[in-house]
């Protein structure tokens, strides 16, 4: 028997006389859920870093914010009231900011959506991202402040600030995401709206299954080259386990067509949106995984003309931080109708007839 596996049975006088060495403390964690860490928040940020860097590149693969900013602005637009002050969470390149300087698809003639915003505050733990655009027009006919955040789970906004909070393509590198939304009920007023887009569910299953299949073909097994992303089932339970009422969750599929699959993997890169899991494998992808992972790309889902498609599902999530004035659901069973009462009045109002 050692010294340590006998030191629970020496008294502490001689423990001293012994000169044994000090006893050890260890951390132990707080009782509550545990966190676990999916992603290296410090590896996306060099990502978004090394991205925005390169200021045209990251500029031409817009696209797909842009268009999810778009409709984010839209489902905001929809909601009719005057919004003095609103946070953009996560903001990567203030795309949000962009769109709403832009009118409506629908109405053109409406003029810019910004009318209805007083203030925007955006906000990104990326600096050079956040700023990447601070100098072209769009920032003169929108009244934007950038705040760069020292980490992106922690918020540091007072309780009821905002009254609106929106978040685009942000939330899908987000560790916590059940203490994000919690945080984002804080710091919203009541009656007042989070609206959020993020992806999620079968995102980019083309390239996942065909980098998984070529792997297992050349080295027998699967590494970790793409990132879990949160199922549309999950997100109102998350939601509703933050507090928020009056939920609406909808899903929008966009495809875009590539001439290659490096292609897809250059933009994703050029987005800041490459792969950011702890876990996944050190070095690039060994080229003769890429090569047969190509063409089970195109054999698998590759397009007539020789294209291959990338499917991004977008989930759009809705909620409302409780008030007391706000509109209430029914109760339960107050919406109930009977068929049979119904056809037994019509037939008594036919044999009036």
């Amino acid at each position: 028997m050692n010294v340590l596996s006998i030191r629970a049975f020496i008294p502490p006088l001689t423990r001293r006389c012994l000169s044994l060495p000090p006893t050890r403390r260890y951390a132990v964690q707080a009782p509550g859920a545990p966190t676990m860490d999916i992603f290296s928040h410090s590896h996306k940020w060099m990502q978004k870093e090394r991205a925005a860097a390169n200021t045209e590149s990251s500029r031409n693969v817009d696209y797909l914010r842009d268009e999810a900013a778009s409709r984010l602005c839209e489902r905001l637009m929809d909601i009719n009231r005057h919004f003095p002050h609103v946070l953009d969470l996560g903001a990567n390149a203030c795309n949000v900011a962009r769109m709403l300087t832009l009118p409506s698809p629908d109405s053109p003639d409406a003029g810019p959506r910004s009318k209805r915003i007083g203030k925007l505050t955006a906000a990104d733990s990326s600096e050079t991202f956040l700023f990447r655009d601070a100098g072209l027009p769009f920032n003169q006919q929108i009244d934007v402040h950038r705040q760069v955040l020292a980490a992106p789970e922690l918020l540091p906004f007072d309780a009821n600030s905002f009254d609106a909070v929106l978040s685009c393509l942000s939330m899908h590198w987000i560790n916590d995401l059940p203490s994000v939304l919690a945080q984002v009920n804080h710091i919203l007023r009541p009656d007042c709206p989070f609206i959020g887009v993020m992806m999620g569910g079968d995102s980019l299953f083309e390239l996942r299954t065909s980098l998984q299949l070529a792997e297992q073909e050349r080295r027998g097994g699967v590494s970790t080259h793409t990132s879990p992303l949160a199922d549309v089932r999950d997100v109102g339970g998350l939601l509703q386990r933050a507090g928020f009422n009056l939920l609406t969750v909808d899903v929008d599929d966009i495809v875009v067509d590539f001439p290659d699959m490096f292609s897809l993997m250059n933009d994703l890169q050029a987005m800041g949106e490459s792969n950011a899991v702890i876990t996944r494998e050190k070095g690039a992808i060994q080229r003769d995984v890429l090569l047969a992972a190509e063409g089970i790309y195109r054999e698998l889902h590759g397009n007539e003309d020789g294209s291959l498609p990338a499917t991004f599902r977008l989930i759009y999530m809705i909620g409302w931080k409780n008030s007391p004035e706000q509109a209430k659901p029914l109760e339960r069973g107050t919406g109930m109708f009977s068929i049979k009462d119904y056809l037994e009045t019509q037939g008594k109002k036919d044999d009036g007839k």
